[in-house]
């Protein structure tokens, strides 16, 4: 827990995490250990009764509106970017990737709902930013397909009330149906799953419901789950798919959760620790999977001299670049990534040196290779 400082200075980061800071999920459990939940859920949590959200139509994911990025999105589609320095192989297998993003809905006191509007501009055109600097990442390794949903507001996260738990129900029903519209527009050849934050928790949802033990499930070539805590013992058997050991390996999950040193993870842990697993089993007494981004191996270190680059987008007007040899990576016995000494990344840090926001920006290079190796290793199986 961070250092009582005076009230100047608890108020300042308390406004700069309504402003800043809001579209992060893991970084409510750090906010709480300064705040408390009472005031946290004052301004955050929607004061609305829960409202069930109309079903979509049947077809709503065959209309491109209802999609930040497919291979049919020419004009204006941010997962097709790449910052200087990437460059796109000449020839590769290539992948259809269904792309989760994380929160970018947010409202405050009594404007806020529990799922985001479809008509919300300042939402989208967040959602957008954050395909932009991480779905980006897998466009060397086919296309990229980022559905738009009805995700649950930040204070989903930030309750124990049922509502919040509906919340995530219904952004979790949408993102069911374009994965549907997904696999009927890609009926064969590889695949690859990715998300981040709220993403992730939909993409591990959707693998336990609607990949594992089903046919689809032998096209996965990779899960990359990122930012959001995954039990080793209690999950992965319920998934289907073993932890990625290594770069070479296919067909399994990857996962990490970046901090700089010294590092607090404590409100994450604890989090991970009350919840229970896919399989049933309690995460407490497991082990949190931490994939090392830039070894591509289950554990383990590597210096940032391995770092193909890192995504730098502090320059205001200028186009992010990578800059390789910056950030190292190491797994910790608590099961998050440590990326050694803080690094400058821009604003949005979270209390405890919680990297969240950044988890693919700091490794995106190598996020980009892992990507085209793992397929590969798929497609030569």
């Amino acid at each position: 827990m961070l250092p009582w400082v005076g009230e100047t200075r608890v108020a300042r980061k308390f406004l700069y995490v309504v402003a800043g800071l809001v579209v992060l999920v893991i970084a409510a459990f750090a906010i709480y250990a300064i705040w408390g939940n009472a005031l946290i859920r004052m301004v955050m949590v929607p004061r609305e009764p829960f409202t069930q959200l109309q079903p979509l139509p049947d077809n709503a994911y065959v209309d491109a509106k209802m999609w930040i990025a497919r291979p049919d999105i020419v004009k204006d589609n941010p997962a097709l970017w790449t910052p200087a320095g990437a460059t796109r192989p000449a020839a590769s297998p290539k992948a259809a990737i269904f792309f989760i993003h994380p929160t970018s809905y947010i409202t405050t006191f009594g404007d806020a709902h529990w799922n985001a509007r479809l008509d919300d501009k300042e939402t989208d055109a967040t959602a957008r930013r954050f395909v932009m600097s991480q779905a980006s990442a897998f466009n060397a390794a086919g296309a990229v397909w980022a559905p738009r949903y009805r995700q649950a507001n930040y204070g989903a996260f930030l309750t124990g009330e049922p509502a919040g738990d509906k919340a995530l129900a219904a952004a979790y029903r949408d993102v069911a149906q374009a994965f549907a519209a997904f696999l009927k527009a890609n009926p064969t050849g590889p695949l690859i799953l990715a998300g981040h934050s709220q993403g992730s928790r939909h993409l591990l949802q959707l693998l336990r419901e609607q990949v594992a033990g089903r046919p689809v499930a032998d096209r996965i070539a990779a899960i990359y789950a990122v930012g959001w805590p995954v039990s080793v013992e209690a999950d992965l058997p319920a998934l289907g798919l073993p932890a990625c050991a290594r770069r070479d390996q296919a067909h399994c999950i990857v996962s990490w959760q970046s901090y700089a040193e010294p590092a607090d993870p404590s409100a994450v842990v604890e989090s991970f620790e009350r919840k229970t697993g896919f399989t049933g089993m309690p995460h407490k007494g497991t082990h949190m999977l931490c994939t090392n981004p830039i070894t591509g191996a289950f554990n383990g270190a590597a210096p940032a001299s391995a770092n193909k680059g890192t995504l730098d987008a502090r320059e205001q007007g200028q186009p992010p670049k990578l800059v390789p040899g910056i950030v190292p990576a190491r797994c910790d016995t608590s099961g998050v990534l440590m990326i050694g000494e803080p690094v400058d990344m821009g604003p949005f840090t979270l209390p405890g040196n919680n990297y969240h926001v950044y988890d693919y920006s700091l490794f995106w290079a190598n996020v980009r290779d892992d990507a085209q190796k793992r397929l590969a290793a798929f497609v030569g199986t």
